[in-house]
């Protein structure tokens, strides 16, 4: 069984709109975090996809690289959140409003 062009470009559109709809309703820092990654991950699924369909290593390379900005993404993120929680004492996006020092 082969998957098609279409079926990629479907689940990387439906990956994605998951992620930002995590990321649009909740309001744990966590869950934003999340979100953010399955949008990356959904744009290497096109990028993957696309470059099979055009026989190019170009998009292959790309993610590769959206990879590698997903770990170093989170990885600032949880130290970030980490951070703010043992000052503030929660994990709610609301009551980050003001990132003065």
């Amino acid at each position: 069984m082969t998957v098609t062009y279409a079926q990629v470009i479907f689940l990387g559109v439906l990956l994605f709109l998951t992620g930002l709809a995590c990321v649009a309703v909740r309001r744990n820092l966590i869950m934003i975090l999340i979100g953010v990654e399955i949008m990356l991950n959904a744009a290497g699924i096109v990028f993957a996809g696309a470059s099979l369909r055009w026989n190019a290593l170009d998009g292959q390379a790309f993610v590769i690289f959206i990879m590698a900005v997903a770990a170093a993404e989170v990885a600032v993120g949880l130290a970030l959140i980490v951070h703010c929680h043992r000052r503030s004492g929660t994990m709610d996006a609301d009551r980050y409003n003001a990132m003065g020092g």
